[in-house]
Parts: C-alpha cells; structure tokens; sequence
C-alpha cells in the first residue's frame, strides 16, 4: 500500500476547509467590517450633485487617484469641460452600499464618475480603467492617435488593471493587513510583485513611458499603485521589502510622472487632512487645491 501523503499544515492548525463555504463570521483583518459575499445596497443615501459637468464619487486610493490625475492633467492640458466636483467616499464606513452610490456602480467600489454635461442623457462610468477611456475619449486627449501607439497603451491599461490586484489584493493584504502573517502567501505574492516591476523595469529601459514616447492614460492607470509603493507610500516598509530600488529604470520614470503638477494635484484629493494638511477631502473648484 502506498504511503499517505504528507497532510498540508493550515493555519490556524485546527482549520478544516468545509464542503461548501458559508459565511458564518467576519474574515477578520482590518476590512472584515465591509467585507461580504453579497452586492446591492445595505442603506438608502442620494449622492450629492454640484455644478461642475462631472461627478466623481471617490476616495484617494490608488484606484481613486487615477482619475483625479487625468482629470487634473487635463484641465491643465486646457480642457475647460473636465471641471469636477469630487465627492469623498468613506469605504470604511460602507457608503459605498449607499442606494445612490450602487446606481452608479453596481459593483460598489470606487471611484464612479457622473458625466451631467448632457443634462438629458447623464451618463455612469464605473471601474477606474473604464473611466480613464471614457475620458480619453471624450476630451481626445491622452491616447495616442497613431493605431498603433493607441493600442500599445491600451495594452498596458489593462496589464494594469489586470496585474494591481496581485499587487494590493495579494501581496499588499497578506504583507500588511492580513490579521495573521502566513509565509506561503507572502513569499507568493511578493513573487508576483517583484515579477511585475521586473516588467515594468525591462520596458521603461527601451520607452519613456508606457506607450513610448508619449504620455497617456497607462501611466496615469500604473504609476499610482506601483509608483506609490516605491516611494514608500503604501503598505509600511514593502518598498524595502521588494528592493524596489534596485529597478533603476522603473525609478526614473516614477519619478518623472511625479515631477508632474496635476499628478501632485491629483493624489492630493478626495484623502484626509489629518494624515496631510495639503490633503482635500472634497475638491469644487481649483481654489480648493490652492
């Protein structure tokens, strides 16, 4: 008879997968409190509406930062029609199951942007990536025209909205939120982790940016998850972690991208004062980021 094979440790040691999952208690960790297996609403609240032709619904996430960094880029580009008003969604406190909220995105997570310039035909956009096209799109900027340039950015807008959940998801939860460190999860991710900024590293050796010589919507999309992590802005001491400063060529691109004033406009919004005073909860107007 063939010998039984090694029983796999689990952690906690007495945990047993059962048949078929059930959510019978909190996952713990520090999102336990919003976490569900469930969409929809859990509590009837409208969302503000202000006078600017757009309406972003977010918070100053990495995700959240993408799109007040294309907003911003371009209303310094000239494009008077990307005035926004931002609108802070506080995600730790579940407004993001508000009844206004999920008519937006269904999916209930943000950013969700409200495009009112046309006042008989409003138009939703949801998922950062989506949003990101949208805009491109509708302002003409940001994209490449050249077909071939335009699909070279398009390709690594979806690498990133592909890859970020290996990054924040994955290594960024079992690194720094998990309640307990497991070392399989950590060692697998930060794997991953360190596989894509090796991708990113070995392209911005041969291109400036993401699609080459141009700036578009795939840096505004990568440089504030991978960007951010580098310069020691999220997830404590995972810059060190990762050796994110051995990835030369990465480095000189992020800190290009962030010499940028709209990309310094854009991270300062919809984010807590107290954890910055040059942080806007709330942006109206340009005079709101002084």
């Amino acid at each position: 008879m063939a010998d039984a094979p090694d029983k796999i440790p689990s952690l906690p040691a007495e945990y047993v997968p059962p048949r078929v999952w059930s959510w019978d208690q909190p996952s713990g960790g520090q999102f336990a409190s919003i976490n569900r297996p469930i969409a929809g609403q859990t509590h009837d609240k409208a969302l503000p509406l202000g006078d600017q032709p757009l309406q972003l619904y977010s918070l100053g996430t990495p995700n959240g930062q993408k799109v007040t960094i294309m907003l911003e880029e371009l209303l310094a580009a000239g494009h008077a029609g990307a005035e926004y008003d931002a609108w802070y969604i506080d995600i730790g406190e579940g407004e993001q199951f508000g009844s206004g909220f999920v008519e937006l995105n269904p999916n209930s997570k943000i950013p969700a942007l409200l495009d009112q310039s046309n006042p008989n035909q409003p138009q939703r956009v949801f998922e950062s990536g989506s949003i990101l096209l949208y805009l491109a799109e509708k302002f003409g900027a940001f994209l490449p025209k050249d077909p071939a340039k335009r699909t070279e950015a398009l390709s690594w807008l979806f690498w990133q909205m592909g890859s970020a959940p290996f990054l924040g998801g994955g290594f960024g939860h079992f690194y720094a939120y998990a309640p307990v460190k497991i070392q399989y999860a950590i060692d697998r991710y930060a794997m991953e982790a360190k596989r894509q900024y090796d991708v990113l590293d070995r392209h911005f050796a041969e291109h400036r940016f993401a699609a080459g010589d141009e700036y578009s919507i795939a840096d505004m999309a990568i440089w504030p998850w991978y960007g951010g992590i580098a310069l020691g802005q999220a997830y404590g001491d995972a810059a060190s972690f990762l050796s994110l400063k051995d990835y030369r060529h990465f480095n000189r691109w992020v800190d290009e991208v962030a010499a940028r004033p709209a990309v310094q406009r854009g991270r300062r919004v919809n984010r807590k004062p107290s954890n910055d005073p040059s942080f806007v909860p709330e942006r109206h107007s340009a005079a709101d980021l002084g």
